[in-house]
């Protein structure tokens, strides 16, 4: 990630739009193309979900192929708060304290699934391009961790929500 971010600063600095303020148009327009396509890609890099996302794209997959259910692990986590949700309409501090608690729950769950799609990413550097049955196994776990996250985003999304009521009412 460090030398992510050196690079963008220092490409930044030399295609900055500034650099060809008295420039002819065309070239200006392209600064401006330039630093916008750097910036986007930046920040596709620097997310971890993001990059998984581009990762996949790049290697002609997506995440919604072959990927319509809750995955299995993680049904009976969105089962159980989503009960524990529901429970929160009455607004009781007992309910609010546990979903306070479920919400740092499922923060620590996230984290360490962001943990193990960057494990994924190292893994992807030591695979060779000629090892097939390697770099499908990689697929297959990448987007079994992706969809992980966005149901832990959703869910996080919604306990977040379900506080913001609690308070409010």
């Amino acid at each position: 990630m460090a030398a992510l971010e050196r690079i963008y600063h220092d490409l930044s600095r030399r295609i900055h739009p500034d650099r060809f303020a008295s420039r002819d148009a065309r070239i200006r327009d392209a600064s401006l193309r330039a630093t916008a396509l750097l910036t986007r890609s930046y920040r596709t890099l620097r997310d971890p979900t993001q990059r998984g996302l581009y990762w996949l794209e790049l290697n002609g997959d997506k995440l919604g192929e072959n990927n319509k259910r809750v995955p299995a692990d993680l049904a009976e986590l969105v089962f159980e708060v989503q009960e524990q949700l529901a429970s929160t309409q009455d607004a009781s501090a007992d309910a609010v304290a546990d979903v306070e608690k479920r919400r740092s729950e499922l923060q620590a769950t996230m984290d360490e699934t962001v943990a193990e799609l960057e494990r994924n990413f190292i893994r992807w550097d030591e695979v060779s391009p000629e090892t097939a049955q390697n770099r499908t196994m990689l697929t297959t776990e990448l987007k079994a961790i992706l969809s992980k996250i966005a149901y832990l985003r959703t869910l996080i999304r919604d306990v977040d929500r379900a506080l913001e009521n609690s308070k409010a009412a």
